[in-house]
């Protein structure tokens, strides 16, 4: 027994260094870089090869005409990592925007100081969850979501005082906004409901409630509205949905009441 248990030793080495993973690569792998400069690095094949090309050359022209300078790196196993910085000669006035579909997002951003400035951290975090969620990268592609992104970047840089929010109202976020404002109209219209004979309104009480109904309709009705969009359509159609709402409960008990009335 004992002559065999070096030979079974020796099988056990053999069979560990086979199961071994290959050796990771370096956070700083300057190969992974092009031979060229250019400010889109897709090592993850998410953009088509025409669209890279003109992604490529708008953001050059953009850094032209502004000074910026937004740079895309794509990946998904290798990554040349912190070596992009040195390549790129990244500053202050540089915003690079990584996607990697291994995380629970797409996308993250490397922000210069100098952009906080214009754009609080709280507009990347937005801006991160909107178009870097897994549900509209699977509804747009990796690519509409690395594109929209930056539009949205390059939309804030250009306005005078940058922007505190990401611009553009998408639907999912208006539908709750409405839904925000017809709840608010809702507490409105029961607070306001008439609770002694001869009273057409308790005005006492929407008083009292306002806060509640103001922060529904104002905050979260109203404000992300016209902080993202100039189109006037939404919030038309959530100052209707609060007025719905106000209608609805205050009708409700009223007709019920007098119908009870007319029976009895």
């Amino acid at each position: 027994m004992r002559q065999w248990r070096p030979l079974l030793a020796a099988g056990l080495l053999a069979l560990a260094l086979v199961a071994l993973p290959p050796p990771a690569r370096a956070v700083d792998d300057p190969s992974l870089l092009p031979e060229r400069q250019t400010p889109v690095i897709d090592l993850a094949n998410f953009l088509p090869q025409v669209q890279e090309q003109s992604l490529a050359a708008d953001l050059e022209r953009f850094e032209a005409e502004t000074g910026w300078k937004l740079r895309v790196l794509t990946q998904y196993s290798e990554s040349p990592g912190r070596a992009v910085k040195p390549f790129w000669g990244l500053d202050e006035r540089s915003i690079l925007l990584v996607a990697d579909a291994r995380g629970g997002n797409l996308l993250a951003f490397n922000v210069g100081d100098a952009a906080y400035d214009r754009m609080p951290r709280t507009f990347w975090v937005e801006l991160q969850t909107r178009y870097g969620n897994q549900y509209y990268v699977g509804e747009h592609g990796e690519n509409d979501a690395i594109i929209s992104a930056l539009d949205a970047v390059r939309t804030c840089l250009r306005r005078d005082g940058g922007c505190e929010v990401v611009p553009g109202l998408p639907q999912e976020q208006w539908v709750l906004t409405l839904a925000t404002s017809i709840v608010g109209g809702l507490v409105l219209g029961f607070a306001a409901v008439p609770r002694r004979e001869g009273e057409v309104v308790a005005w006492q009480w929407p008083l009292i409630v306002s806060p509640l109904w103001l922060i529904l309709f104002g905050a979260f009705g109203i404000g992300p509205v016209v902080t993202r969009t100039a189109d006037w359509l939404p919030l038309f159609r959530n100052v209707l949905g609060f007025a719905g709402g106000i209608l609805v409960a205050y009708l409700t008990p009223v007709v019920a009441q007098s119908l009870g009335s007319d029976e009895g």
